[in-house]
């Protein structure tokens, strides 16, 4: 028979562990955000440029690599809201469709399609970068997309560059993404080359407001051009 100093040892033992798991509950669901990766710390680059045959497409895995990288940083600083992102290659000539909006969470690709460099950036290919106004530069790096507006474009969408001494000035210089009717198969077939803005990656009328609404408020665009400068210095990539 148990006596009376044993029953209070058990009973002052089972209050505890009652009070224990009352603020402790052993459920998965109680488990940190921390403790469990993200989506974005778990995203396989190297699987995804594969399924999405962004090779064959002409995005070098670099540009591909270095955008995530910098998406992921994004995310882990709750700078971006969405698992999209927009890549412009500018490595590659004006003719090939070189933008590339990816999601990432679903491992799908969007669009693919032309885009426009600055007109002082270069003719058929990009050659020269600049965060300065008035340059008619294209500006390299990442940016956060805005909400868009209705503009001399008709409609358009706000870009706000995050890398100082390279983009930061976008909102000051008007950088926005637009459609434009120099960004088409006809005008390369006419001219060899692209039409050019004065520094927006103007898209094609054709999937403008598509483009638009999909990268809207909150998703990542990365400017890409193997510039050993910018490469070396943004904050992002490092």
């Amino acid at each position: 028979m148990m006596n009376l100093k044993d029953l209070f040892i058990r009973t002052v033992f089972l209050c505890s562990l009652i009070a224990f798991t009352a603020f402790h509950p052993i459920n998965s669901e109680t488990i940190s955000e921390e403790a469990v990766p993200s989506a974005a710390n778990s995203f396989n680059a190297k699987s995804a440029y594969e399924q999405l045959h962004l090779s064959s497409l002409g995005l070098p895995v670099t540009a591909f690599n270095l955008a995530v990288k910098g998406w992921k940083k994004l995310k882990a600083e709750h700078a971006v809201s969405t698992d999209i992102i927009s890549i412009c290659d500018f490595s590659q000539s004006s003719v090939n469709k070189r933008l590339y909006v990816i999601d990432l969470q679903h491992q799908k690709l969007l669009f693919n399609t032309l885009v426009a460099h600055g007109k002082n950036t270069g003719e058929e290919y990009a050659r020269s970068f600049s965060n300065e106004p008035s340059s008619n530069k294209s500006s390299l790096g990442f940016y956060i997309t805005g909400k868009p507006y209705m503009g001399k474009h008709g409609l358009s969408l706000k870009l706000q560059g995050l890398e100082n001494g390279f983009n930061n000035n976008a909102e000051e210089r008007a950088i926005v993404m637009h459609g434009a009717d120099y960004v088409s198969e006809d005008f390369v077939s006419h001219e060899g080359r692209l039409g050019r803005s004065w520094g927006c990656p103007a898209v094609p009328f054709t999937y403008n407001n598509q483009i638009i609404n999909t990268i809207k408020e909150g998703s990542c665009l990365f400017v890409y051009y193997p510039d050993k400068s910018y490469l070396t210095a943004s904050a992002l990539l490092k």
